[in-house]
């Protein structure tokens, strides 16, 4: 499996944002400030994605906290992905902290509010903004494109972190429409047949995004030899990939190498589902981003 960007990281958790932020800073988001500084012109500028490009990949990141807002790497290597592929028209996203069954749509109107669902962080991850185009045109096709049921809207639900984080970094600008959809349950077939669902809307330029994390182990923090089995697992998980074995993906809890401590809840896994449901060829999947912080793994993936 190809690589992208390759990095290795060893972090401190001893920060003046507080105990849980591994990167040094004064003034929380101080990195997002620089990147905004620097590339905010070109972002702008970025090519618009046309029907000659063809469909656009699906993609699995792992989104991270809202201290990576203080990472000028992390912050980096988002932000050249994006401009790696031309912006698209609008994007989905399936983030690990919103769960509701039937499937629901976030707010659609341009500019709404943020869904700061996170606390103990310094106030000010909570003041920045990140208001996007309206997305009206994008919530109708979604509400037609899943089925009969009716797909209620939480007009006043913005995007949640899982959403908004990355896409702070791949889409400085707020320039392009987004989309929230809930995950309808934890079960990975289903995230796996919404994503089927959704491969349509790639010939049409919009970017379909699942966002999670390759492992989410808050028992390394304290036990880092833990980490050697949420390398196991990601390593695995890669492995699988490269395959095309979307039945060992769908059954990981019985198949992947330290499952229980990589992943004690499903909801920071499954989003990789919806992205390889999305894609043609799971066995083409590239990694965009390969790196360990922390003792976990925060690969995110390109699939076509």
């Amino acid at each position: 499996m190809k690589e992208l960007i390759s990095i290795t990281t060893t972090s401190s958790m001893d920060s003046p944002n507080g105990p849980s932020s591994p990167f040094p800073s004064h003034i929380p988001a101080a990195a997002y400030d620089d990147l905004l500084a620097r590339v905010l012109p070109q972002a702008r500028e970025q090519q618009m994605w046309n029907p000659s490009d063809g469909p656009t990949p699906s993609l699995f990141v792992s989104h991270g906290a809202p201290f990576t807002l203080d990472d000028p790497r992390w912050l980096g290597d988002f932000y050249d992905w994006a401009r790696s592929m031309p912006k698209p028209r609008a994007v989905v996203v399936v983030s690990a902290h919103w769960e509701r069954a039937p499937v629901a749509i976030s707010g659609a109107a341009a500019g709404t509010p943020l869904h700061y669902d996170f606390s103990g962080f310094h106030p000010r991850y909570k003041t920045l903004p990140y208001a996007t185009p309206d997305a009206t045109d994008l919530a109708r096709r979604l509400t037609g494109l899943l089925g009969r049921t009716p797909v209620h809207e939480f007009a006043g639900r913005g995007l949640d972190h899982g959403a908004f984080i990355p896409l702070m970094a791949m889409y400085p600008a707020a320039d392009v429409p987004v989309v929230q959809l809930s995950m309808p349950s934890l079960d990975p077939g289903a995230l796996l047949g919404l994503g089927a669902r959704l491969r349509p809307l790639r010939d049409e330029g919009i970017l379909v995004l699942g966002s999670g994390f390759m492992t989410h182990s808050f028992a390394v923090f304290r036990r880092p030899e833990l980490a050697a089995e949420t390398t196991a697992f990601d390593e695995w998980a890669v492995d699988a990939l490269a395959r095309g074995d979307v039945d060992a993906l769908t059954d990981y809890r019985s198949k992947a190498p330290g499952a229980e401590v990589a992943h004690p809840t499903a909801d920071h896994f499954v989003p990789l589902l919806l992205a390889v449901g999305a894609a043609d060829d799971p066995a083409g999947a590239v990694s965009a981003i390969d790196r360990m912080v922390m003792g976990n793994s925060t690969r995110s993936m390109q699939l076509t």
